[in-house]
């Protein structure tokens, strides 16, 4: 324990300073931090860092998969459902069965069901690489939400597909219908198990007397209840967390007061970050230990490196083939949806830039880990270790070559050049700040006439929000006056509820202002 704890100490701290160098150097976090603890792994002395395959999935991806489903816009998803559902399920299958029959043929002693296995392991990109890769480079909403939606329902599908996988390998044998059933069970009974238990934390958190401190306390312990109940009925505990951390989110207006939400934001980015990058580190910190595993099942490291290239192509090479067709599937299908460039060679590199976003990461490493390292019968998981090893060049490569080339691509290829509306999106938001400027004056000029007139504190604040000027004294914000402020700053958040409705309004604008308002709220208690 003395050896250990010093040692997760300087993880997080490294982690820090990591992040902050990748960003001084304008990429992405995750590269630096799978280097470096690949380095890190041949300093001699270190402890050994080990994770139960059991607790993997458990530790890690609860967490993750539910501040991702309320950072990202449940509107976007509705409004973009069909190519987020092609790229997060047939893509994903599409992905793990090409690498399942080149596994196959390539890699000797791999079955198809060892192929699916390792193909399910690597077919989903990671969202948090693509994430950090985003913030160096300008792309259309549309495109972010698409890629932040896949991202979201991938994670699901790929692990679905793991597990089946997994059986397969165990028992030798494969039943469809049976397989069919547990499928449909896996998808439904996880989505209902998550929604079921996301209402019934979501009325804990109205009826209870909860603060801040509680409310973020519950949130953190949330999504692995989700998970853990999912699972418990054999469902999808992915998906458990992920449909009803959609739901919470919507409604973190309802059950979440102004102090849960700011805290709350920042209390869990900074977990995340940290489990983020602890994962990314593990990645590095792996490899030792499962190369000399490699070299106790006698096979050559160059030869393991080789098959770790050639799965790499072949999911670049399924995940362009997949955008392409979805662009071709779109012009045939949904032509008005369809993007339209201002020349054919800016659209023809669309998929292209689509196809060239699949890193992967967190996902794939949990999943790797996760095999179990023996059999029912107590015999060795055949192949562990070169799946494994598999793995974390596939992780490797990606974030190398994808992840240091894909600003360079974007911004070179200005494909998305037609389709930045910055003025656009400014005007938007001005217009809305405008709107709300002017639906808080006519709300507390309704209020000032019908039922307060002549006080002297609301007959100031309606000045302050007629001519939007800021009072030099606060002194006539009594207790009286707070009540209508607040009542004021309620009004601004159903109008911009009722505003979000409109589908052509991005969602991060309205966030953007909702979160003012709460920041307003808590500047307002301190009065």
């Amino acid at each position: 324990m003395h050896t250990i704890l010093p040692f997760f100490l300087a993880m997080i701290a490294a982690i820090v300073l990591l992040n902050m160098w990748a960003t001084k150097l304008k990429i992405a976090y995750p590269i630096l931090l799978v280097v470096f603890g690949l380095l890190v792994s041949f300093i001699p002395g270190l402890p050994v860092v080990k994770v139960d395959p059991d607790l993997i999935f458990f530790i890690f991806l609860p967490p993750l998969l539910f501040e991702a489903s309320w950072a990202i816009s449940f509107k976007e998803m509705r409004r973009w459902w069909r190519i987020i559902g092609s790229f997060a399920f047939l893509v994903v299958f599409f992905t793990a069965l090409s690498v399942a029959v080149a596994a196959n043929y390539f890699i000797p002693g791999f079955t198809i069901a060892l192929g699916f296995l390792l193909g399910g392991i690597v077919s989903p990109p990671d969202a948090v690489s693509t994430g950090a890769i985003m913030k160096f480079v300008k792309i259309p909403k549309t495109t972010s939400a698409v890629l932040e939606g896949e991202s979201l329902l991938n994670d699901a599908s790929s692990l679905i597909i793991f597990r089946f996988a997994l059986i397969a390998v165990g028992t030798g044998q494969f039943v469809w219908q049976e397989a069919s059933l547990s499928f449909l069970w896996m998808v439904i009974g996880g989505a209902g198990i998550g929604l079921l238990l996301a209402w019934i934390f979501v009325q804990a958190h109205k009826r209870l007397p909860t603060d801040a401190s509680s409310d973020i306390a519950l949130t953190l312990i949330e999504p692995y209840i989700m998970y853990w109940v999912a699972e418990q009925f054999h469902s999808s505990g992915v998906l458990a967390v992920v449909c009803g951390g959609l739901f919470m989110s919507t409604r973190r207006l309802i059950f979440l007061n102004s102090a849960s939400r700011i805290k709350g934001h920042s209390v869990w980015e900074s977990f995340v970050f940290i489990l983020n990058g602890i994962v990314f580190l593990l990645i590095g910190l792996e490899l030792p230990e499962i190369v000399g595993g490699l070299r106790s099942e006698g096979i050559p490291l160059g030869t393991a490196v080789q098959y770790g290239i050639l799965v790499t192509v072949i999911l670049i090479l399924a995940r362009i083939i997949s955008s392409y067709a979805a662009m071709l599937a779109t012009y045939v299908f949904r032509p008005s949806v369809a993007p339209r460039a201002s020349s054919r060679k800016r659209q023809m590199l669309i998929p292209l830039f689509l196809g060239w976003t699949g890193m992967r990461g967190v996902v794939s490493l949990a999943a790797a880990l996760a095999i179990p390292i023996t059999l029912e019968n107590g015999e060795p998981f055949p192949n562990r270790n070169l799946i494994l090893f598999i793995t974390f060049v596939v992780i490797l490569l990606t974030l190398l070559v994808q992840g240091l080339t894909l600003p360079y691509i974007i911004n070179k290829g200005r494909a998305f050049q037609d389709f930045m509306n910055e003025e656009e999106e400014e005007a938007t938001r001005l217009k809305i700040k405008h709107e709300l400027k002017q639906h808080v004056y006519h709300f507390l000029k309704a209020k000032h006439e019908n039922e307060l007139q002549g006080h002297v504190g609301i007959e100031m604040m309606l000045k302050h929000w007629e001519e939007k000027t800021k009072a030099n004294d606060d002194d006539w914000m009594n207790e009286k006056n707070k009540i209508i402020f607040v009542e004021i700053l309620e009004s601004q958040r159903q109008y911009l509820s009722e505003l979000n409705k409109d589908i052509t309004i991005n969602e991060e604008v309205i966030r953007q202002q909702l979160y003012q308002i709460d920041l307003e709220e808590e500047r307002l208690k301190m009065i």
